[in-house]
């Protein structure tokens, strides 16, 4: 076991490694941030911010010398900056789990060759790819390999015409194209495992999506018991199967009643933020626990919950994009009973951006649902 006071590395400095660090620093640890951004909200309050790329290798030395252990909040990180620095320090998650996780051809693969329900796809490297694809695909979404999230890199397409065109558009970089599902609704769990293959899930969380970006999650989910299980089963045989350390997040689309995995995290997710304030254990406190070969925690929801993401357009007068800049008024959620709000401190709002989030918890799921969407509205979220 790695123990207190020893220092943590995180290879990441957003909101999901600043939710980290305060909670290392909680439990007595350390923590050192490396971020090439100068405002980093993870670095801020580290104990120490290292600014530097992923690619600075003597950053990486100097990380590697300070640090029992070190984990990353995105799966962006290059899998060679994982491998480099798993010669000198434990890395969780390994470079060969986030490598699957960070390449959506290599995630669809991944769930092909391991007999897990997902969705028709085809592999896109070249305009021939477009020809060979069966029509059957159609209406589909495709999307780029490599660095696209929260709706970013992805078009609709109705033919192979419009696919091509999105293709050339994405400057001919690898894709995949998905057949758009007939969707019910979307769920997500977000589990952890150690280094003896024990494994803890929460609860699984519904999702509703604004633009491409999560605006809404409800925990426990409202579907069957079945259903939710069996996420939680998928999640769990994903996990064994990438040999994965740490906390990790699967999101499943509903299609007529059935499972779909739509695609993996390595490491806690926008749908587990409720976790901090509707668990025994959080889904950051799990990532410290795995990290650090410590017994993982309980997992037990003692509050139904909804979080509502809290983008940057909500710091622009009527949420327009040239309109007046100023904070938005704090005290309309503050007054809400059962409310927590937490903000990022990020440097600047932009569109799209997330800014903060805050959960309602209670003991009666309806009314935590009816108070939750009240105080979005009233805060001036505004959906589709």
């Amino acid at each position: 076991m790695i123990l207190p006071p020893a220092t943590l590395g995180m290879l990441g400095g957003g909101q999901l490694g600043r939710f980290f660090v305060a909670t290392a620093h909680e439990m007595g640890y350390k923590v050192w941030v490396l971020d090439p951004d100068p405002h980093s909200p993870a670095g801020l309050i580290a104990d120490r911010h290292l600014q530097a790329g992923y690619d600075d290798f003597a950053a990486l030395d100097t990380l590697a010398d300070a640090c029992a252990a070190v984990t990353t909040e995105f799966e962006n990180v290059p899998a060679d900056t994982l491998d480099y620095l798993a010669k000198f320090v434990p890395v969780r998650p390994g470079a060969s789990a986030v490598a699957v996780c960070q390449n959506r051809i290599a995630e669809k693969s991944f769930l092909r060759d391991n007999g897990l329900p997902h969705g028709p796809f085809a592999v896109i490297q070249s305009d021939a790819d477009i020809a060979a694809a069966p029509a059957s695909l159609y209406p589909a979404i495709l999307k780029v390999a490599r660095f696209g999230y929260d709706g970013k890199g992805q078009a609709r397409v109705t033919n192979a015409a419009e696919a091509l065109h999105a293709f050339h558009q994405f400057k001919n970089e690898a894709c995949v194209l998905e057949q758009m599902l007939t969707l019910d609704y979307e769920v997500s769990v977000v589990l952890a495992r150690d280094e003896n293959g024990k494994v803890k899930c929460f609860p699984t969380v519904e999702n509703q999506h604004t633009r491409g970006i999560l605006d809404v999650s409800i925990a426990p989910a409202r579907a069957s018991g079945c259903l939710r299980d069996s996420a939680q089963e998928y999640a769990e045989r994903i996990a064994e199967r990438l040999g994965f350390i740490g906390t990790l997040a699967v999101e499943f689309f509903v299609s007529r009643g059935e499972l779909f995995v739509n695609e993996m995290a390595p490491r806690p997710h926008n749908s587990g933020h409720h976790t901090i304030d509707a668990c025994v254990s959080s889904q950051y406190e799990q990532q410290v626990r795995a990290l650090c070969g410590l017994p993982l925690g309980e997992t037990t929801q003692h509050s139904a919950s909804v979080m509502v993401n809290l983008l940057g357009e909500l710091w622009y007068e009527g949420g327009e994009p040239h309109g007046r800049y100023r904070e938005p008024d704090w005290s309309i959620l503050h007054a809400v009973p059962g409310l927590k709000l937490h903000l990022y401190a990020k440097h600047h709002a932009r569109h799209g951006r997330k800014m903060g989030h805050f959960t309602v918890v209670g003991s009666d799921a309806a009314d935590v649902l009816a108070k939750a969407l009240a105080a979005r509205a009233a805060i001036g979220v505004r959906g589709d």
